[in-house]
């Protein structure tokens, strides 16, 4: 799983208030710009779906909604889901398609029969209904690119969907987003494709265009100024050593343990019990330092704690 490194000291700030404070913007203004980008993007959706695919389906937002990036990923058999890069971040896209979409499309595409009702797909999809599945998602970002939000303009191709077995074991970077939902019909059935996008890139998109002068706007930023200058402690850790209980137990006074041979380079920055970045321990002259390495991700913890302790 790649990490998202901020590219600019702007972003280093909006990833330090995320991990610190949880959310990022207002509720509404989340999701009124939201649903202001999927209602640019539907018609492009739809000509894309019907110039490249064929698919003469009907397409039409269904609701809007505060989500965890982490809760994303589906669950139940027959689902499809990619996630997209764009100019901004690694993770700025997840789309998934549940198990009566992908059966919707895969009729559609290859003619079947509109006045016979298609059942849901309860099985790993198979490589051509990845297939299709991974040319409705490269439509969809598609369309979101020319709704002209450059900070979630995905990168096409996007990676090929995956399904089954694969998708239980992606794991997907935590933080506050939004969800999207898109219902698409035909006579023969209905499904849900959902596109999850970080709250921060959502809002950094909105905040290019005009920002409002007036007197909320003026007291929103003078409230974002007073935020940045509050002070906070920071706390550097280095891990030690991996023991059983029994060897706690029986530790003594004067007992030396010796640090792990990639101790140095695993320290870990945190602030407000918030863990921000990974370090590496050093010394400048008499002094001891830590230096940035990368910002700490969480999901890619759990799996190395994991792998560690088998």
């Amino acid at each position: 799983m790649s990490k998202a490194v901020p590219s600019s000291p702007a972003e280093m700030r909006a990833y330090i208030i995320e991990r610190l404070v949880g959310e990022t913007g207002e509720p509404e203004r989340v999701t009124d710009a939201a649903r202001a980008l999927i209602e640019r993007a539907v018609p492009a959706i739809r000509d894309g779906l019907k110039q490249n695919l064929a698919l003469d389906l009907a397409l039409e937002p269904a609701g809007v909604e505060l989500a965890r990036m982490a809760d994303a990923k589906p669950d139940g058999d027959g689902h499809a889901m990619t996630v997209a890069a764009s100019p901004s971040s690694p993770d700025a896209l997840v789309l998934t398609m549940d198990s009566d979409a992908v059966a919707l499309v895969v009729s559609a595409l290859f003619g079947g029969d509109p006045g016979i009702a298609i059942a849901p797909i309860s099985r790993d999809l198979s490589p051509t209904e990845t297939v299709v599945a991974s040319r409705v998602f490269d439509e969809i970002a598609r369309g979101l690119g020319a709704s002209g939000d450059k900070s979630l303009e995905p990168a096409v191709p996007l990676p090929q969907a995956i399904s089954g077995g694969e998708l239980k074991k992606q794991v997907l970077r935590d933080g506050p987003g939004v969800r999207v939902l898109l219902a698409i019909s035909t006579p023969a059935g209905a499904g849900k494709i959902v596109l999850t996008m970080p709250q921060r890139l959502l809002l950094k998109g909105s905040a290019d265009k005009s920002q409002p002068q007036g007197p909320s706007g003026q007291w929103r930023q003078r409230f974002s100024e007073e935020v940045m200058r509050s002070g906070v402690e920071l706390q550097a850790t280095m891990p030690l050593a991996r023991m059983t209980l029994g060897q706690i137990a029986g530790l003594r006074v004067g007992q030396v343990i010796e640090f792990e041979g990639d101790a140095q380079s695993q320290a870990k920055l945190s602030a407000r019990q918030k863990t921000l970045f990974v370090c590496e321990f050093g010394k400048l002259g008499q002094n001891y330092t830590v230096r940035v390495k990368h910002p700490f991700d969480a999901g890619q913890d759990i799996m190395e704690g994991l792998v560690a302790s088998r």
